[in-house]
C-alpha cells in the first residue's frame, strides 16, 4: 500500500491546527488510567469512521485496525446497556473526491459513497438507534473531523451531551481532528486508548496525536470496557 510521503501525523494535524488555533490551554496535565470514569446521563460513545477501507484488506486500511473492534463491542454493549446514545461517523467521498491521487491528493481512493468499503464493518453489531453521521460528500472538501460540515454537533446538544467517548480510526488523522474540535466546541473528551489504531506513516505519528490531544484536555483512558 503506498501512501503520501509525509507524516499522517503532520499531513492530518494541518487540518487540526486550521480549526483549532484558538484552543484554550489545558485545564490540567496528562491524565492516563483514569479508572473512576463512569458513563452516565450527558455522555455519548462515538465512533470513528470503523469502515471496510480502513481494516485490513481495505483501500487505505489503517495497521492493525480490526483490533480494535472487540473492545469497542464491548463499549457499544455497555453504552446500549445503559439507555446511553451511541454514534457513529462516517467517511464520505465521490469518486472524484480532492484528495485521491487520481486527482493530485494525498490517500488511495477510498470510502467512495455507495461502495461496500465505505460502509461500517459488519464485525462490529450496532444496536438500533444508532445515529450515523455522513462527513460532507463533496468533490472540493476534505473533511478530517466529525463536526465539520455534518449535524454531529446539532444532534449531540439536542440530546444534552456534555461529554463524549470516542474511539476507532486512525488515531493520527480522523480521531485526531475530531477530537480537537470537539474540545474547541466545549464538550469533554474521553478518549478510549484501547480502541484506536494509527496510520503511523512515520513512527510515532499515533504516540504524538495522543500527546496533542491530551496537551488540549482530552483523557486517555486505557482501561477496558
Amino acid at each position: 500500500m503506498n501512501y503520501p510521503a509525509v507524516s499522517s501525523f503532520l499531513w492530518c494535524v494541518q487540518a487540526a491546527i486550521k480549526h483549532n488555533a484558538d484552543l484554550p490551554a489545558p485545564s490540567h496535565g496528562l491524565m492516563t488510567h483514569q479508572s473512576s470514569f463512569q458513563p452516565r446521563t450527558g455522555d455519548a460513545l462515538l465512533i470513528i469512521d470503523l469502515q471496510n477501507d480502513f481494516l485490513p484488506g481495505g483501500a487505505l486500511a489503517v495497521p492493525d485496525g480490526d483490533a480494535v473492534i472487540t473492545p469497542l463491542q464491548g463499549w457499544v454493549n455497555r453504552f446500549a446497556r445503559a439507555g446511553l446514545p451511541i454514534l457513529a461517523t462516517r467517511d464520505c467521498h465521490p469518486v472524484n473526491h480532492c484528495s485521491f491521487r487520481e486527482q493530485s491528493g494525498p490517500w488511495p481512493a477510498h470510502c467512495v459513497v455507495g461502495s461496500p468499503g465505505a460502509e461500517i464493518t459488519s464485525a462490529l453489531s450496532l444496536p438500533p438507534g444508532v445515529e450515523i453521521i455522513d462527513k460532507p460528500c463533496r468533490s472540493d472538501v476534505e473533511t478530517y473531523d466529525g463536526f465539520s460540515g455534518t449535524r454531529l454537533d446539532e444532534t449531540l446538544r439536542k440530546i444534552d451531551i456534555r461529554r463524549i467517548w470516542v474511539g476507532g480510526l486512525a488515531t493520527d488523522c480522523c480521531v485526531l481532528n475530531t477530537v480537537l474540535e470537539a474540545l474547541r466546541r466545549g464538550y469533554a473528551v474521553i478518549l478510549l486508548a484501547q480502541v484506536v489504531r494509527a496510520i503511523e506513516l512515520h513512527p510515532g505519528d499515533g504516540q504524538r496525536a495522543l500527546v496533542a490531544m491530551e496537551e488540549q484536555g482530552a483523557v486517555l483512558l486505557e482501561d477496558a470496557p
